[in-house]
């Protein structure tokens, strides 16, 4: 089966990143899956296979321009053009600001911030010279909301939500999108240990209204719907995906 379009998933080897990158391949995309972990992204490329989908991994860290240039290098040398870009990746830490290091703040910004910035700025070069093409950022709730611990990672994705922004001003001109998720808490293998605790977990929903985590197929089709569905039309916007977590 060939492949009309092609995406990069950044953190595509585990929870949310997979999902996306899983749900993509059935949309007749060819992925290509960026990470850390060899081995993981190994799993999800043979998740794609089985299912008669077109992937490759490559190996990535975000937060290094020589990294990223050889990824999407990767990507065209493989297939020749790229539609699609997923800034995926992302690290959290719970910290109170005043046991917050410099270290960890800035841990938590270069593959945040960072990372996004680097990617992004790979993929509109590209999508500049042919007029075309779509990012996907993966923000956060806590990057529409204040939360106790969080100070370093809100104001990681609050940049990541205003950068969206200023970067759909600029690219409009030339014919590509860009728009951002917020996705509020989702049962992924991430937060595991804090779906076990009862307690814990009955904390946590009591802030969102629908009483539950989503499902990462209810992101995934989010993603998918403003990476390939979406009208031109629709772009600088940020999309809360949180069962109403930042409407109250």
């Amino acid at each position: 089966m060939s492949s009309d379009r092609v995406a990069i998933i950044t953190g595509a080897g585990r929870g949310l990143g997979s999902s996306i990158a899983l749900s993509l391949a059935e949309e007749n995309v060819a992925v290509v899956l960026a990470g850390r972990s060899v081995e993981q992204l190994a799993a999800v490329q043979a998740q794609i296979a089985e299912k008669g989908g077109a992937a490759i991994a490559v190996p990535t860290d975000v937060t290094s321009s020589a990294s990223v240039e050889a990824l999407f290098a990767a990507c065209v040398d493989r297939y020749g053009r790229l539609d699609v870009l997923v800034n995926n990746a992302g690290i959290a830490g719970l910290k109170n600001l005043v046991d917050l290091d410099e270290d960890e703040w800035q841990r938590i910004f270069d593959t945040n911030v960072r990372g996004v910035f680097l990617c992004t700025r790979a993929a509109g070069r590209h999508y500049a010279e042919v007029g075309a093409g779509r990012v996907v950022n993966v923000a956060s709730v806590f990057g529409l909301l204040g939360r106790a611990g969080y100070s370093a990672y809100g104001a990681s994705k609050g940049a990541v939500i205003n950068f969206t922004r200023a970067v759909a001003a600029e690219w409009a001109k030339f014919g590509a999108q860009i728009n951002a998720v917020a996705p509020g808490y989702f049962a992924t293998d991430i937060n595991a240990e804090l779906r076990a605790n009862p307690e814990l977990l009955a904390k946590v929903l009591r802030r969102v209204p629908a009483r539950r985590m989503g499902d990462p197929e209810e992101l995934a089709n989010v993603v998918n719907y403003l990476a390939l569905h979406a009208p031109d039309f629709l772009t600088g916007q940020i999309i809360a995906v949180d069962g109403g977590e930042s409407s109250v």
